[in-house]
């Protein structure tokens, strides 16, 4: 079943293949701590969607939970549902009734990292079928990309999957990168290669190092923290002076983001938990850009 994406994903021609147009069209990852709901209250506007990571040493538990309560107040939330951490179809199908009954439509169903895998599933495609079989219980179905090597996957392998999953999905969230060049050569290599949903370009925040140290080395806390403890030399890009700035990276890849035939549809920012920091420094970029509506 071909997904239609929401209105706001779809790539439009407006003036808009500006950076600030992008930092608009944001999205905030966010990790399901007994704080995190206060935060994304205190400082996230109401028409910035929010998705909520899932952890195997944690479950689904707390994902679920910060979802609902989070779809209660009135956000957009997209839950992590990662096929790994799902024991059956009736595993699936209960967690689907319960999010539907509190509002969700939007989800995202990354393989995940639990190894071996709780039940049947060991990749997001079953997954995908899966809930096409029980009726598509959510318009919208958001799948992952690998603009930098995944440690356990070729990257010819990601993108063919990326093409495999396309009819069962509406957009696509890149992972961490932190390099332009990078940026740019994997959105051309993916429309190359036929796939067509809207990208949602993954960036870390403004995140302070000791922050980003601690949150990282918590066993537990959400995959994107566990994500950057398997590339050392990441943290060497936050760990430098100088060595990583969220404005510096958009600005060196704006070209080849905002060109049309990227159909990048906007960020998706690793927040780490620093949501204030991170919602004050978006408005500060965009009113640094001159954007009329910061």
């Amino acid at each position: 079943m071909r997904r239609t994406p929401f209105p706001d994903d779809a790539v439009r021609a407006t003036p808009a293949g500006s950076l600030a147009a992008l930092l608009r069209r944001v999205r905030y990852e966010v990790l399901p701590t007994p704080s995190a709901e206060e935060r994304v209250l205190g400082s996230v506007p109401p028409d910035v969607p929010v998705t909520v990571t899932a952890s195997p040493a944690r479950g689904l538990g707390p994902t679920l939970d910060l979802a609902v309560r989070l779809a209660g107040h009135g956000y957009r939330v997209v839950p992590h549902l990662p096929a790994r951490q799902f024991l059956d179809d009736a595993h699936l199908a209960d967690v689907a009734g319960r999010l539907r009954a509190a509002g969700v439509e939007d989800v995202f169903v990354p393989a995940g990292d639990a190894d071996p895998p709780v039940g049947r599933y060991d990749a997001a495609l079953p997954v995908l079928r899966a809930l096409t079989q029980l009726g598509s219980p959510f318009p919208h179905v958001g799948i992952t990309g690998y603009p930098e090597s995944h440690p356990r996957i070729d990257d010819d392998v990601t993108v063919q999957a990326m093409w495999d999953k396309q009819r069962y999905s509406s957009y696509i969230v890149s992972n961490l990168c932190f390099d332009a060049r990078v940026l740019s050569a994997w959105t051309g290599r993916v429309r190359r290669r036929g796939v067509t949903l809207p990208l949602h370009i993954g960036v870390a925040g403004p995140v302070q190092r000791a922050k980003l140290l601690s949150m990282a080395t918590k066993i537990g806390v959400g995959e994107s923290a566990r994500f950057l403890t398997r590339h050392p030399a990441w943290f060497l890009r936050f760990a430098a002076p100088g060595g990583y700035a969220p404005e510096r990276l958009l600005r060196a890849g704006a070209t080849a983001l905002t060109a049309p035939e990227a159909r990048v549809a906007g960020l998706h920012v690793f927040t780490f938990n620093q949501i204030a920091e991170t919602e004050r420094w978006r408005r500060l970029l965009l009113d640094r850009l001159g954007d009329p509506g910061a």
